[in-house]
């Protein structure tokens, strides 16, 4: 039986599985669960996301912080997003136009520096990525060549305007993509609504979802 420790690009799992879907709640555990093979032991999860500005998108996204802090041995990581000015060619070949340009900031780096962090720490002898992120590729291959521990890779690619990054799945050990073909397992891996903390309060799944 091995440690697996999970690593989830939240935003990345987000866009690639849950939006404008029915699966927004997911259970991390439940899901982690689902991707690795039957025997071996979650030892942890880190989730890594950085906190939307849209009021509306941050109390939902507030509500499912709450139920993953739920979860034991899963720790959330926040970055923070940064909205600045530029300048970005016209749709119609028209010269520039001024635009402002929102970016998530430090979720892939903060993923990175606890992979390889854990990984000299010998917490975990298997890690599980879930991002379809090549920023990442790096970081696997130092982890497992150096280090020699085994890392899997699970590309969030459920929506078909999204495919596997083959450079992040070469630098992998073994995938377990997360596709249209695995709607049992996200049904399976909602939380309940409501989710009772360790203080006995509900948290309920924000009624938009």
């Amino acid at each position: 039986m091995a440690r697996v420790n999970v690593y989830v690009d939240g935003l990345n799992l987000y866009y690639g599985v849950a939006r404008n879907t029915r699966y927004r709640w997911l259970d991390l555990r439940k899901l982690s669960e689902g991707l690795i093979r039957p025997g071996n032991e979650i030892h942890r999860i880190r989730y890594f996301t950085a906190r939307v500005t849209d009021h509306e998108a941050n109390v939902r996204q507030a509500a499912y912080l709450r139920a993953l802090a739920t979860i034991p041995n899963l720790t959330i990581h926040e970055g923070h997003f940064r909205t600045y000015p530029t300048s970005m060619p016209r749709t119609d070949g028209r010269g520039m136009a001024e635009v402002y340009r929102t970016e998530e900031k430090g979720s892939d780096v903060n993923l990175a520096s606890h992979l390889l962090f854990d990984a000299c720490a010998q917490d975990f002898e298997t890690a599980l990525v879930i991002s379809n992120d090549t920023d990442l590729v790096f970081p696997v291959q130092e982890v497992r060549h150096r280090l020699g521990v085994t890392v899997g890779i699970a590309c969030p690619v459920y929506h078909r305007d999204r495919v596997p990054s083959r450079e992040l799945v070469d630098a992998a050990d073994f995938r377990a993509h997360i596709t249209r073909r695995h709607r049992r397992l996200l049904r399976q891996s909602q939380f309940a609504d409501p989710v009772i903390d360790a203080a006995g309060r509900e948290i309920r799944k924000p009624a938009a979802w």
